[in-house]
């Protein structure tokens, strides 16, 4: 029996999440207070008791997301639990960050600040309305790279995040995707949807947000992880330190391999996954990838006592 950690990315984020770890483990409420210190302003209120549009402000979700996997882990580490016992780590484009620093390769305080500063690069690519990114389920990959590539006559339009065998994220143009949802559509999609994001992530028109992320990174220590991280750009176990800054500049303008992240640790031999952190997308993706999957959820104190008393 092998377990992987894998940590969420931007949509789960929900107003409260989290609080009941840091109200009921020190060492929870200690991250929070970290990410707090290190962005110089209180992330925690929005998280907590903040509107649901400032928390989804991706300068805002990105390290808040973060802050609650980390205070996760910190809550199953209390229970002597500790990351180093799991067989990988993985995230979901931002859980990436979140993913690293459970593994020990990124301080808290410094994925908080560049999870801020990669959140605003992002956000600041493409101007407000020009890009768009939409969901298209029931078709594969290969289905949509034929859809995005036939769309790209109206502007950039690429597979974004490969989730899982029936559920492929486009992104690029406005006018580009909203054609590949209307080619979507005619080829059999059983849904193709404008997704609620304000910015086209993991396509080449992030450039500009991989330029300065490049910059940030370069000035940010990274150790190599106390186990391998599989990363969205490979899609395979890494712990070279060099390396995962180089994917992780290259994460922003690719699409998240998440179906063959999961595919290769479960060829490793992992067959549990616990999906540290706000919300259940990833488990639902990881069960559709494979059926036999066992998967677990630690975002409160029960989840964390759960999985303690297995």
């Amino acid at each position: 029996m092998g377990r992987a950690l894998v940590f969420p990315g931007q949509g789960a984020q929900t107003v409260g999440m989290g609080r009941a770890l840091a109200e009921h483990y020190p060492a929870a409420r200690a991250v929070f207070d970290e990410v707090d210190a290190a962005l110089d302003e209180p992330l925690s209120e929005v998280i907590w008791q903040g509107e649901a549009e400032a928390l989804t402000l991706t300068a805002n979700a990105q390290p808040a997301l973060m802050a609650t996997s980390l205070a996760a882990m910190r809550a199953l580490e209390a229970e002597g639990m500790d990351a180093a016992q799991a067989d990988f780590v993985a995230g979901h484009s931002l859980g990436e960050y979140s993913a690293l620093a459970a593994a020990g390769a990124l301080s808290v305080a410094d994925a908080a600040r560049l999870l801020r500063i990669r959140g605003r690069a992002m956000q600041e690519a493409v101007p407000v309305g020009e890009g768009a990114m939409a969901a298209l389920l029931g078709l594969d990959l290969d289905t949509v790279t034929e859809i995005a590539a036939e769309a790209a006559g109206q502007g950039v339009c690429q597979a974004a995040n490969d989730n899982d065998p029936a559920q492929v994220v486009v992104s690029g143009h406005k006018a580009a995707v909203e054609r590949a949802v209307e080619i979507a559509k005619g080829r059999g999609a059983r849904r193709a949807v404008l997704l609620p994001v304000s910015a086209p992530f993991h396509c080449t028109l992030m450039q500009p947000a991989a330029e300065v992320m490049a910059d940030a990174l370069a000035k940010v220590t990274i150790a190599a992880p106390k186990l391998p991280v599989v990363p969205n750009v490979k899609a395979e176990g890494v712990r070279d330190p060099d390396e995962i800054r180089a994917l992780l500049i290259e994460q922003i303008t690719s699409m998240v391999r998440w179906r063959e992240s999961v595919t290769w640790m479960l060829g490793q031999g992992v067959d549990t996954f616990w999906e540290v952190g706000a919300g259940k997308a990833l488990s639902g993706m990881i069960r559709r990838i494979d059926k036999s999957a066992v998967t677990r959820a630690i975002a409160t104190p029960e989840d964390v006592t759960s999985a303690r008393d297995g």
